[in-house]
C-alpha cells in the first residue's frame, strides 16, 4: 500500500484553511453511447430515462455532476435536528416552502476532467441501490461521454455506503484503470478490529468488501494532500472520523467539494448547530460545518455538496443563525 505524508500548506490562498445534460463531444471522446435497459417505471415506457447530469466549466477543467439517485423519507426531525422538536424542525421547513413531514435526499458523485486526469469523487450506491432506483453512476458517465475505464483517479471523501457502493461491480473493480485516494484516518477507523461488535460493524463490512481489496492501488492521504494539480484535500472530521473535503482550482476559478459536511440545504445550513443522525461525532460535525461554510461564505467560493438539491452546486450567504443556500445559475458560463 502506498502512503504519503504531505507538508502543511495554504489550501485556499488567502483563506488559509486547511453541470445541463452534456453530449459526448464535451469529453473529447467519439465512442458511441449505450443505453442501459431498466425495468419500466410506467406501463407506457419501455426504458428508464437516463439519470440527470449537469456540466459546467471551472477554468480549464470540465465538471460533470451525476445524479446517482434520490430517496424520499418521512419524519425529517429524526434525521436533521434530532435534538429539536418535530414542531421546530417542521416550522423551519415550512418557512422555506418545504413540506413539514417529508424530505428528499439525493446523491451526486462528481467527475472532473482536468485535461491530464479524469477524477471521480465518490461512487454512489452501486448495484445494491438499483432496486430502489439508485446506483446510476455508470449510466450517468455514459450519458456524458465517459467509460468507467476512462477514470484515472477515484477519490473517496469518506466511507459511508452511499459513497463507496459503486467501487465494485460484480466482484470486480468498476474503474479498472484507476488509482485511488483515501483518507488515512478514515481507512484506519473502518478497517480496525475494534469496529466488530459495534454499531459501525455493518459499515466496516462494506469497507472490507469494497475498499480494502483496492488497497494496493490506493494512496492514503492527510490534511492538505494534493490529488493532482489543482485539487487539494482538507480534513473536515465529524460526519465520519476521517471525512475530507476537496478544493478545486483552475484558471482562477474555485470550487469546494464539501461532501457530507452539510446534508440538507435548509436544515443543515440555516441551523448548522442542529444535530444530524448520521454525523458520527455530532459536536465535531457542527464545528466543522461552521468552519467550512464560514470560509466559503467569506471568500464567496462556489461549493458542491453531495446531498444538496441537484445539481448540488451553489453559494452561501451568511445569516444570523447560519447560512442561506444560493443555487448556481450562469456564473460559470461567462
Amino acid at each position: 500500500m502506498a502512503r504519503i505524508e504531505m507538508g502543511r500548506r495554504v489550501l485556499l490562498g488567502s483563506a488559509g484553511i486547511g453541470v445541463l445534460a452534456a453530449p459526448a463531444i464535451l469529453s473529447g471522446r467519439a465512442f458511441a453511447q449505450t443505453a442501459t435497459q431498466q425495468p419500466a417505471t410506467d406501463s407506457s415506457m419501455t426504458t428508464q430515462l437516463p439519470p440527470d447530469t449537469h456540466s459546467f466549466k471551472l477554468g480549464e477543467f470540465k465538471v460533470f455532476v451525476i445524479k446517482d439517485g434520490a430517496r424520499v423519507s418521512g419524519k425529517p426531525n429524526e434525521t436533521f435536528g434530532t435534538n429539536q422538536s418535530a414542531e421546530t424542525v417542521g416550522d423551519l421547513l415550512e418557512k422555506n416552502f418545504l413540506p413539514r413531514d417529508q424530505f428528499v435526499n439525493s446523491f451526486s458523485p462528481v467527475l472532473i476532467d482536468t485535461g491530464s486526469e479524469v477524477v471521480l469523487f465518490d461512487t454512489g450506491m452501486g448495484k445494491a441501490g438499483r432496486a430502489q432506483g439508485a446506483g446510476r453512476l455508470l449510466e450517468g458517465l455514459s450519458a456524458v461521454g465517459y467509460r468507467p475505464e476512462d477514470v484515472t483517479i477515484v477519490v473517496l471523501t469518506h466511507m459511508h455506503g452511499d459513497h463507496i457502493g459503486g467501487l465494485m461491480e460484480d466482484g470486480k473493480p468498476a474503474f479498472a484503470n484507476a488509482k485511488y485516494i483515501v483518507g488515512q484516518t478514515e481507512y484506519d477507523f473502518w478497517t480496525a478490529d475494534a469496529r466488530v461488535g459495534t454499531p459501525a460493524e455493518n459499515g466496516q463490512k462494506a469497507v472490507l468488501a469494497n475498499v480494502k481489496p483496492l488497497a494496493e492501488k490506493t494512496t492514503f492521504v492527510g490534511d492538505n494532500a494534493s490529488v493532482t494539480s489543482g485539487i487539494t484535500g482538507m480534513n473536515a472530521f465529524g460526519h465520519s472520523p476521517g471525512h475530507m473535503i476537496y478544493a478545486v482550482e483552475s484558471a482562477g476559478r474555485r470550487l469546494i467539494l464539501t461532501a457530507d459536511t452539510a446534508n440538507h440545504f435548509v436544515l443543515s445550513l440555516q441551523r448548522p448547530e442542529w444535530e444530524v443522525r448520521f454525523d458520527m461525532d455530532k459536536a465535531a460535525a457542527a464545528a466543522t460545518r461552521k468552519k467550512v461554510f464560514d470560509m466559503i461564505a467569506t471568500d464567496k467560493i462556489a461549493f458542491l455538496g453531495y446531498h444538496m438539491p441537484f445539481p448540488a452546486v451553489g453559494f452561501i450567504e451568511k445569516q444570523e443563525t447560519g447560512y442561506r443556500f444560493v443555487p448556481k445559475s450562469y456564473q460559470f458560463d461567462l
